[in-house]
């Protein structure tokens, strides 16, 4: 249908997160009109710079896989990834420190894996190698099956296909027990069971089928940007410009009215009309539709069920500018308590901050020098997507826990600045200030998402890590190019030949 003789159809995305990027990028490139409006004053939602006088923070991701998924985004545009930006593979990525001392760091290298389990986990050490051949096995399935296309209704759903690799993919299996098949030291099965965190879940309810994020980081690797991480959006934003795209900065969205079952207008705060043949919101499906889509228009599905989704993991987060560089802290550094399980206790049933959290520390310093002033640590703590009382105590407190390993905080520390679930909420509109919307402790939520074309509003669709197919950076772009790609054959493209 490319260059078929029809008016051009003009979209409206909510939000220039990287799934609202990459889904106007590919429509831009399709000869569609694609305008974007975002609450904040830069591109790429949660992937945000902030500066601290000579100090550079990406405020998230701080680690990026699947750099492919990525330059997908430009293909077929005219335009190179690689002539923006250099992602820069990390062998050796992350430094665990464990409560007794012992360190345990992270590489794609199998054969060094083994050579430190040997010493730690014999029995890990002889089943390294059928630990790799199965979350490769497991990700192989996902990327076929579960990967590449939009759901926009029930039916993609009750795919057979969808149904088949649904079954093989250990469903019915929690994360903590299958990585205990693999590793029996205790301090081991924590690193692996960490994964969970990276969709906001936890290890000891969320199923088995995440064991597949070990793949890309033990296998096909860990990466960084040169430069910062959020050259990414920053280079997706001017290829969007240079295709003919728009964006609209600090406009927030009030409404989006519809009309049997069309959405028609979208208006803002500052009283602005936008008119569009579709529309896609890219941003927290929770709070998007309760804000954006009036009730009545959109029956069977309530403010109250809406509210009762469970809100995935969210953060406390402190940003350090260290005035000396600290070349013991890796780029990507993890201290773990005594008890893991407790930490996900308080975090899922008791609602409230650990009390003896894990700490990760995201150093990008350490493998760029050029990008910032000293030592620019990203200091996270998993938090409950709840009001923190005391922002103040729980900071000393860490800031205390971090001097006794050794981090010189004290005498070291320029500027600071903290993130709690409550800024989250604000700057991102974040469920309850969760960091992904929806967890993914149940099998409902981890794999029946909400989808990503509405039920009640023919002409809407969803893109972000709270839809299909999940959170993390890659899965939100891929959400993007699906969007697109299911409007694009639905309409047609109308790009000159």
């Amino acid at each position: 249908m490319e260059g078929k003789d029809l008016s051009m159809k003009e979209i409206c995305i909510v939000g220039a997160g990287l799934g609202g990027l990459s889904a106007a990028i590919r429509l831009q490139s399709h000869g569609y009109q694609v305008t974007v409006i975002e609450k904040n004053g830069h591109a790429g939602g949660k992937m945000m710079p902030v500066k601290l006088g000579e100090y550079h923070f990406d405020f998230g991701p701080n680690t990026i896989t699947m750099p492919w998924v990525f330059r997908d985004v430009l293909k077929g545009t005219g335009f190179d990834l690689n002539d923006y930006l250099s992602f820069i593979r990390i062998e050796r990525h992350t430094k665990n420190i464990f409560s007794d001392g012992t360190v345990f760091t992270q590489s794609v290298h199998p054969d060094e894996m083994v050579k430190q389990l040997n010493e730690i986990d014999p029995k890990a050490a002889s089943l390294y190698w059928d630990y790799l051949k199965e979350i490769e096995r497991l990700y192989s399935i996902s990327e076929k099956a579960f990967f590449p296309k939009a759901i926009t209704s029930l039916r993609d759903f009750l795919d057979p296909a969808m149904a088949k690799a649904f079954m093989r993919v250990r469903p019915f299996e929690k994360l903590y027990k299958f990585n205990q098949k693999y590793f029996s030291n205790p301090n081991i099965q924590m690193v692996f069971n960490r994964y969970a965190t990276y969709i906001g879940s936890s290890p000891y309810q969320s199923p088995a089928t995440f064991a597949m994020i070990g793949y890309l980081e033990m296998v096909s690797g860990v990466f960084t940007v040169k430069g910062g991480n959020t050259k990414i959006a920053e280079a997706f934003e001017d290829v969007f410009r240079k295709l003919g795209g728009k964006i609209i900065y600090n406009e927030i969205v009030h409404e989006i009215t519809v009309d049997r079952k069309y959405a028609q207008t979208l208006v803002t705060e500052s009283g602005r009309s936008f008119h569009f043949d579709q529309v896609i919101i890219n941003g927290d499906y929770v709070t998007s539709t309760k804000n954006l889509i009036k009730e009545s228009d959109r029956p069977g599905l309530t403010d109250q069920q809406l509210d009762q989704y469970e809100p995935s993991i969210s953060a406390f987060v402190i940003l350090a500018g260290l005035k000396e560089f600290q070349p013991d802290i890796h780029h990507h550094q993890v201290y773990f308590p005594q008890h893991y399980r407790q930490e996900f206790e308080d975090i899922f049933i008791n609602r409230k901050m650990p009390d003896d959290p894990t700490i990760y520390i995201s150093h990008s310093a350490f493998t760029d020098r050029s990008v910032t002033k000293g030592s620019n640590l990203f200091i996270l703590v998993n938090a409950p997507a709840a009001e923190i009382p005391d922002i103040h105590s729980y900071k000393e407190k860490i800031y205390r826990t971090l001097e006794k390993k050794g981090i010189p905080i004290s005498e070291q520390l320029e500027c600071e600045k903290v993130f709690t679930p409550d800024s989250l909420k604000q700057l991102f509109k974040a469920y309850k200030g969760s960091i992904y919307g929806i967890s993914s402790n149940s099998m409902k939520d981890a794999f029946l998402r909400p989808g990503n074309k509405s039920r009640f509003v023919h002409n809407l669709y969803y893109t972000g890590g709270s839809t299909h197919p999940g959170g993390g950076s890659p899965m939100v772009v891929m959400s993007g190019l699906n969007v697109a790609d299911s409007i694009i054959k639905e309409n047609g493209s109308f790009r000159l030949k």
